[in-house]
């Protein structure tokens, strides 16, 4: 088996787009969180930041069902017992992060008293009126949670990058949405 077939193109386009999706929703928080008093700036920004989250929710979904009715290939025997362990861990935590995120800013933008309306045409559910008792824990959940899941998303992709460029093993070339030689396809050949 090549390693570069390990992931089939629909889980690659679902992990970019993810990913993008992650950098842009954390981003435009930040800078949306940073302004000061309320205007039609950041208005604008909190229902961006609002639309980006539930776009992730649902791709982290698909993306979770179909890992499970499709899971990659195993990693190359290169890898170590410990690294598929931090591997497996570290896909967990994303896995969750990319559910626990949006889900807790969602919950807090309802006991915030904002329900979303997604791209501005869609009215999502609203499961409890606005709620100042939950909405300060609710928005540190979110806060912390999206921190925690940057802080991972950073970890890996330098285990990524470790093994691109240390390791040498493909293992990020696996993931990549175009193909790439690597050292182990090389060796493999086209079985």
């Amino acid at each position: 088996m090549k390693v570069s077939e390990r992931y089939n193109s629909l889980a690659k386009w679902l992990h970019w787009l993810i990913a993008l999706g992650m950098i842009y929703t954390f981003g435009i928080g930040w800078i949306m969180t940073g302004l000061v008093g309320i205007s039609p700036t950041k208005l604008k920004y909190f229902s961006w930041h609002k639309w980006a989250g539930v776009t992730i929710l649902v791709l982290a979904l698909v993306r979770i069902l179909w890992h499970l009715a499709r899971p990659p290939r195993p990693l190359p025997a290169s890898v170590t017992g410990l690294q598929r362990l931090l591997s497996q861990l570290m896909h967990q935590l994303l896995y969750l992060a990319t559910l626990l995120v949006p889900a807790t800013g969602y919950l807090y933008s309802l006991a915030a008293g904002y329900p979303i309306v997604y791209l501005g045409l869609i009215e999502l559910p609203v499961f409890f009126g606005r709620s100042p008792a939950w909405a300060e824990p609710l928005r540190l959940a979110h806060a912390w949670s999206s921190y925690a899941m940057a802080a991972a998303v950073l970890g890996h992709a330098a285990a990524a990058l470790l093994h691109q460029f240390y390791y040498r093993d493909g293992v990020l070339a696996d993931m990549l949405p175009y193909r790439i030689g690597h050292p182990l396809a090389e060796k493999e050949g086209t079985s």
